[in-house]
């Protein structure tokens, strides 16, 4: 079960790393609450089919009502909406400085909603792996950070809503499956996203967009792994993860995306892997490595 969840972490960080490279191809050609609205869309058309085709079964119980709106409302609603937002008044690498302090936040939260006290090794790898995201996400800044005030709050709230998001995912595999978490988490993403869509493209009077941005072909390859590996696949392993890890080891796996980022980037977008990448991947790979170690020992010794 535990090498299991831990695959799971490994696999869900390796697919977020490559969804930065297809997301900056989709980018070309629609907005970017286009491509969230496009990519839930076709997450929840896909999870759709494998429930009415009996592969995937989702119960629908009263009680799974409020730890399901709990969670997403936190993910996808808030976190996407919020890091959208602090995007356009940022930049990416600043934005990345900020998303890597969620597995900080996720250790500060479980400790104290979910009893879940990380040792004190523990929590220095996690401040080592959290510092190499940093460290890589300041070797790119030429003038150094610059955070516009609004752009720092939109980004320190989706930390908060993606910490949390770990709290309510935990605590609500207690009562649904994975697979259930993440149906549910689709299909909210799927009709909040489209909504919005659809009011931003009636804004600027173009709904017909709607419809012929879907029909361009450079935007299938994205959209589908985006909304159907990303989505579906990501969000599956981790709630599996966090249905059978504490939040703070779920959490500093997504640190691990940093690293397959660079790598996808370099080898298929021809970009440029520097000093700077190798020292802070290093960092990461250690504070991952340790943060996983000392729970595994802990569990041994504490099996309860």
């Amino acid at each position: 079960m535990q090498k299991q969840a831990h695959l799971a972490g490994v696999l869900f960080s390796t697919i977020f790393g490559f969804s930065f490279m297809f997301s900056k191809i989709a980018l070309d050609h629609v907005s970017p609450l286009g491509l969230i609205a496009y990519r839930f869309l076709a997450a929840w058309v896909v999870f759709e089919l494998l429930r009415l085709t009996g592969i995937i079964r989702i119960r629908f119980k009263k009680d799974h009502l409020k730890p399901v709106l709990t969670v997403v409302l936190l993910q996808p609603i808030l976190y996407f909406v919020l890091e959208a937002n602090g995007l356009q008044r940022t930049t990416s690498s600043e934005a990345g400085m900020m998303i890597a302090l969620i597995p900080i936040f996720a250790t500060l939260m479980s400790a104290v909603m979910l009893k879940e006290k990380p040792r004190l090794l523990q929590i220095l790898f996690i401040i080592l792996s959290v510092a190499g995201v940093m460290f890589i996400q300041l070797s790119k800044l030429g003038d150094g950070p610059r955070l516009e005030f609004i752009g720092f709050f939109l980004l320190l709230g989706a930390v908060l809503s993606a910490a949390f998001y770990n709290i309510a995912s935990r605590s609500a595999s207690r009562r649904l499956k994975p697979e259930e978490l993440t149906y549910y988490m689709m299909l909210s993403g799927a009709l909040a996203f489209n909504v919005f869509y659809v009011i931003e493209l009636l804004i600027q009077g173009d709904i017909a967009a709607y419809m012929t941005t879907l029909g361009k072909v450079e935007l299938v390859l994205p959209i589908l792994y985006l909304g159907v590996v990303a989505s579906i696949g990501g969000f599956f392993l981790v709630n599996l993860a966090l249905s059978r890890l504490p939040a703070h080891v779920t959490s500093i796996y997504a640190n691990l995306a940093t690293i397959v980022a660079i790598i996808a980037g370099a080898l298929l977008l021809d970009e440029m892997i520097y000093g700077y990448h190798i020292i802070g991947s290093a960092m990461i790979i250690i504070g991952v490595y340790g943060t996983v170690r000392f729970n595994r020992i802990q569990t041994k010794r504490h099996p309860g």
